[in-house]
C-alpha cells in the first residue's frame, strides 16, 4: 500500500486512528450491554464513553506500551485505562482479544466495501454511457486474435457492464457474508460473558452475530470474501488487456486519452503508450494475489490460532486500497476513451470482405451443397485474399469478385444470392435485443 495507488478515503478505513476508534466502540458498546445485564455499573458504562468516546488515541504511547507487552490489545486497553481511571477495570469483562479484532476487521471490510460499492457504480455509469454511445459502431469480432465476424463496439461495452454488474452483485452478497461480529470469549462459549451482549454490539457495529464462532470468526468468510475481490481484479485485467490490444499500432481502433503535455517514452517523443491499462493489468495481478493466502487461513488449528493474522495485517488494506484505485482508474480509462470508427472500418475492410465468408457458406449448403464440399468452395476463394494479404499487408484480392468468378459457386448461388450475403447490417441486427437483455432499465 503505497501513496502512488492509494486514495485518502480507503486508506483512512485502515489507519491506526480509525482502528482504534473502532476497537474501543467495541469495547464500549459491550459495557453498555453488560451494564444493562447488571454485570457492571451503568455509571461505569456511562463514564467510559464520556472520556473514551472523546478521546484522542496516542498512538506512540499504545506503540510504547506493546513493545513492553508484546500484545496489540492489551496495550490498547492499558492506553485506555490511562483515560477512562478506575472505571477502565469494567472495560473487556470475558471478552478475549478476537472478539476486539475480528469483530473490527469485519467492520473495516464492510466500510472497505461501501467504497468499492460506490466505485463500481461509477465504473458502470461510465461504460454505460460508452456503450450506448457506440452501440452501432460497427469493428472487427476477433477470436484467436484473429479477424472473424462484426460485432459493434457498444457490444464490446455491454459485456463489459454485464461482467462488471455481475461482479457488483458478488460483492454485495461478500458484503453481507463478511458483516459478522463475535463477542463469545475465550474459545467461543460464551462461559465468562452473555450472548446478548455480542448481540447488542452486533447491531450496534452494523453486524449480525456469528452464528458459532471458535473464539474466532470463521474464516471461510473471509476467503470468499478476497476470491471476490480476486474476480473482480480478473475482470479489470480482462477489459484492460483488451484496450491494450485495440491501441496496438497495427490496430489503433481506441485509445487512452493522451493528455497535453504528456509524454510517452524519455528517449522517443513518439510514443503513446497504453500505461494506465498495462498498470491496471499489474495492479489486477497484486488483488489477486491475495486469494491464495486468504484460502490458507481457513485452516486453523483446534479452536483458534494466529497464523491469519499477520496476512490478515496485510490483505485487508493492501486489496481494498489497491483495488479501490484500480477502479477509479479504469472509470477514467473508460470515461475519456478515445474511439476511432474510421479506423475500425479500414480494419474491418483489409481482408477484401472475408468476414462474410459463414454466410455463403451457409448459403451453399441451404443451396443443395454438401457441408464438406460448400466449406472447401469458400476456403479456397477465402484463401486467395489471405495470400494476398499476406503478401502487401492490405488484400488486393477482393472476396466477393473471386465468389462471383467461381463457377462451382455459382452453380448454386446467383449473383444476387451472393452479393446480399455481404449485407454487413446482417451481422448487427440482434444488438437491440442484446442491449436490451444488458441495460433492463434502459
Amino acid at each position: 500500500m503505497i501513496p502512488r495507488y492509494s486514495r485518502p478515503e480507503m486508506v483512512a478505513v485502515w489507519s491506526p486512528e480509525s482502528k482504534f476508534r473502532i476497537w474501543f466502540e467495541i469495547e464500549a458498546h459491550a459495557c453498555d450491554a453488560l451494564a444493562e445485564l447488571g454485570v457492571i455499573p451503568k455509571e461505569a458504562a456511562q463514564t467510559i464513553w464520556k472520556k473514551g468516546g472523546n478521546a484522542t488515541f496516542d498512538i506512540d504511547r499504545i506503540d510504547e506500551i506493546e513493545r513492553e507487552t508484546k500484545h496489540d490489545v492489551i496495550a490498547f486497553l492499558t492506553h485506555l485505562a490511562e483515560i477512562v481511571g478506575p472505571d477502565a477495570r469494567f472495560v473487556h469483562q470475558g471478552m478475549t482479544s478476537s472478539d476486539v479484532l475480528d469483530t473490527c476487521f469485519n467492520v473495516q471490510l464492510v466500510k472497505a466495501t461501501d467504497l468499492l460499492l460506490a466505485d463500481m457504480d461509477a465504473l458502470l455509469a461510465a461504460i454505460k454511457r460508452r456503450a450506448i454511445e457506440h452501440k452501432d459502431t460497427v469493428c472487427i469480432g476477433r477470436s484467436h486474435g484473429i479477424h472473424a465476424e462484426p460485432v459493434t463496439f457498444g457490444l464490446k461495452m455491454a459485456e463489459a457492464y454485464a461482467e462488471f454488474d455481475r461482479c457488483r452483485t458478488r460483492l454485495v452478497n461478500a458484503r453481507e457474508e463478511i458483516a459478522t461480529c463475535a463477542i463469545s470469549g475465550a474459545v467461543g462459549t460464551f462461559a465468562n460473558i452473555d450472548p446478548r451482549v455480542e448481540e447488542h454490539v452486533a447491531k450496534a457495529m452494523g453486524l449480525t452475530a456469528e452464528p458459532v464462532s471458535t473464539q474466532v470468526i470463521p474464516r471461510d468468510r473471509h476467503a470468499m470474501y478476497f476470491a471476490t475481490l480476486g474476480v473482480i481484479a480478473s475482470s479489470i485485467e480482462r477489459v484492460a488487456t483488451e484496450i491494450r490490444h485495440l491501441q496496438r499500432t497495427e490496430v489503433l481502433e481506441a485509445e487512452e486519452y493522451f493528455s497535453k503535455g504528456q509524454k510517452g517514452s524519455s528517449a522517443m517523443p513518439h510514443k503513446r503508450n497504453p500505461v494506465l491499462t498495462e498498470n491496471l493489468t499489474g495492479l489486477s495481478r497484486l488483488v489477486r494475489m491475495a486469494v491464495t493466502p486468504a484460502m490458507e487461513n481457513v485452516a486453523l488449528w483446534h479452536e483458534r490460532d494466529i497464523s491469519h493474522s499477520s496476512v490478515e495485517r496485510m490483505i485487508g488494506p493492501d486489496t481494498t486500497v489497491t483495488l479501490d484505485f484500480a477502479l477509479a482508474r479504469l472509470t477514467g480509462v473508460i470515461d475519456k476513451l478515445m474511439v476511432y470508427p474510421e479506423r475500425m472500418v479500414g480494419n474491418m475492410d483489409r481482408l477484401g470482405g472475408l468476414v462474410h465468408s459463414q454466410r455463403i457458406l451457409l448459403a451453399l449448403t441451404q443451396a443443395g451443397s454438401s457441408r464438406e464440399d460448400a466449406y472447401r468452395l469458400v476456403q479456397r476463394n477465402a484463401m486467395k485474399v489471405w495470400n494476398s494479404y499476406q503478401t502487401s499487408g492490405d488484400s488486393e484480392v477482393d472476396f466477393l469478385t473471386e465468389l462471383l468468378n467461381d463457377e462451382d459457386v455459382r452453380k448454386y448461388l446467383s449473383e444476387t444470392e451472393i452479393r446480399d450475403r455481404f449485407d454487413l447490417g446482417y451481422h448487427t441486427k440482434h444488438v437491440d435485443t442484446i442491449f436490451a437483455r444488458v441495460f433492463k432499465d434502459s
